[in-house]
């Protein structure tokens, strides 16, 4: 078993080299390259699929039940910005700054570190698997989603996101909804009672108004956002129809599928057609009493729900979400996480891990 210090050590290199190179959603090729030379390098066995990597650890057992650690190798595109080159991995005032540092590479490589240090454990009351993923970012089709047919069932999973390290034990999932409110077109130099967008005015003042009944005790109400209009393509003519987006963010009382029904009924008219983007970004949580839970509230970690999305929302099983760097800094320009949150969460990434699947 390789010390909690070297592997840190190999950590910290392969984040440097993971924001030195490019791995927009669908683009992961070359960070893929990195995961499986970890992999080799500690000759640990692993299966690729498209741009996602996964291994189990070496004495896999069937009987057990198992635990996945996921993080991803995608990055969204540089924020504009940018004052430092984001492919450009600089170290300074204790930050280690480049794309995709917070999210998610100091997860990614903390995580792979804490597997590497279980992999030939004979001791582990649960299997492990370490999967390192593609397209989180744009929540495509050849992602984590991909490779769960392929995956053994899991029984609960960690997803490395930043976090502070703090356990995100519910996420909000997301229903994006297009609509179209219709009209009737004319000059507008005419009286038209039908104009698409005066039509429209009361979808809005639905979405803007209308609360559902179930609470959630971490992610609290269900969140509606119309969060684009469009219509009309000239002064003079009255539309006949009028596009809204609406972002909405579920809690964990609640479907996709039973929310989408509900505003169906209460806003769909010959007038007014609903479509969903998709519906299987759903929300996600995990108990308060699961022994990852417990483990980390141990180790001085506050829970907390979580309003943004992730991977999590395409596991069929309990997950928590969890990781080094802060969310605030996802996206951002000059994106950095300090040296030091991922020195800490790796021994922290262990202890979590011993304390729940370490025979004692």
């Amino acid at each position: 078993m390789q010390t909690i210090a070297k592997l840190t050590d190999k950590a910290l290199i392969l984040l440097h080299n993971l924001i030195e190179t490019p791995s927009f959603s669908g683009e992961e090729e070359n960070t893929s390259l990195l995961i499986e030379a970890w992999f080799t390098h500690h000759q640990i066995p692993f299966k690729r699929e498209n741009n996602n990597i996964w291994a189990v650890n070496k004495y896999f057992d069937e009987s057990k039940p198992t635990l996945l650690l996921n993080s991803h190798q995608d990055t969204v595109f540089p924020n504009k910005g940018y004052t430092n080159d984001p492919f450009q991995t600089i170290e300074k005032e204790g930050k280690i700054y480049g794309l995709g540092s917070n999210d998610a590479g100091g997860c990614l490589v903390s995580l792979l570190a804490a597997f590497t240090y279980y992999y030939d454990n004979k001791d582990l009351t649960y299997n492990l698997i370490m999967a390192a993923t593609a397209e989180e970012e744009n929540s495509g089709k050849k992602g984590l989603n991909s490779i769960l047919q392929h995956l053994p069932k899991l029984d609960c999973a960690i997803v490395g996101e930043p976090t502070l390290m703090n356990l995100a034990i519910a996420e909000r999932g997301l229903l994006v909804l297009d609509i179209s409110v219709k009209g009737t077109a004319s000059h507008a130099a005419h009286n038209n009672p039908d104009n698409a967008i005066y039509n429209s005015l009361k979808v809005i003042e639905w979405f803007k108004t209308h609360t559902f009944d179930k609470i959630s005790e971490t992610l609290g109400a269900v969140k509606m956002t119309v969060t684009q209009i469009n219509a009309g393509q000239q002064h003079n003519l009255v539309p006949d129809e009028c596009k809204l987006v609406v972002d909405i963010r579920v809690n964990d009382r609640y479907t996709n599928e039973e929310i989408y029904a509900m505003i169906r009924k209460s806003v769909s008219s010959d007038k007014v057609t609903i479509t969903p983007r998709s519906l299987h970004l759903k929300s996600s949580s995990i108990p308060k009493e699961h022994p990852l839970v417990l483990a980390g509230i141990e180790l001085g970690r506050t829970t907390y729900g979580s309003p943004t999305i992730s991977d999590q929302a395409v596991l069929y099983c309990q997950s928590l979400k969890m990781g080094p760097g802060d969310s605030l800094r996802s996206h951002t320009a000059d994106e950095f996480i300090y040296k030091q949150e991922v020195i800490d969460a790796i021994p922290l990434y262990i202890e979590l891990l011993k304390k729940t699947i370490l025979k004692s």
